[in-house]
């Protein structure tokens, strides 16, 4: 079988670029530690309002810590608890969040705060408020008839 030199060339190129990529998956997952993210915490989904802090969902000022407050959510059929919520200004904030019943999503809109709640498990994001406003929270995962329906509200005051 003959090649030709620019089919060499490439086939040379192609199989060195797929060398180096797959050394630098290696070395990042096995020498580094890297993995994907994962839900280190989980829940009975069946008794979520007895456990903490999901028993007081709500904004929440915690000290020690590296974030100002703690925003719990509590996701179930067709709504979030609680439905409003303000923030001060600056503000650096935990939200931590879980669902009772099924699949839904929690996504803040201008923000890139996206998370994805499923039964049992416990979704964490950290960010800082820099802006004040409303902040509409629609669940982007259909969950439902009611889904369209699904939302609650972010209000950062100054």
């Amino acid at each position: 079988m003959h090649l030709h030199k620019f089919e060499k060339i490439w086939l040379t190129f192609g199989i060195a670029a797929l060398v180096v990529f797959l050394t630098v998956i290696g070395v990042s997952a096995f020498y580094l530690g890297n993995q994907p993210p994962s839900c280190l915490a989980t829940i009975d989904s069946e008794k979520v309002d007895q456990l903490e802090p999901f028993n007081n969902p709500g904004l929440h000022k915690v000290e020690g810590k590296d974030w100002d407050y703690e925003l719990v959510y509590v996701a179930e059929i067709f709504s979030y608890t609680p439905a409003k919520v303000e923030v001060p200004l600056g503000a650096k904030v935990k939200v931590i969040a879980t669902t009772k019943d099924v699949i839904h999503g929690f996504n803040v809109a201008g923000t890139n705060i996206n998370m994805m709640l499923e039964p049992g498990y416990v979704s964490e994001y950290t960010t800082t408020f820099d802006k004040a406003g409303d902040y509409l929270i629609v669940c982007n995962e259909y969950c439902g008839d009611g889904h369209h329906l699904m939302s609650a509200m972010i209000e950062v005051v100054k």
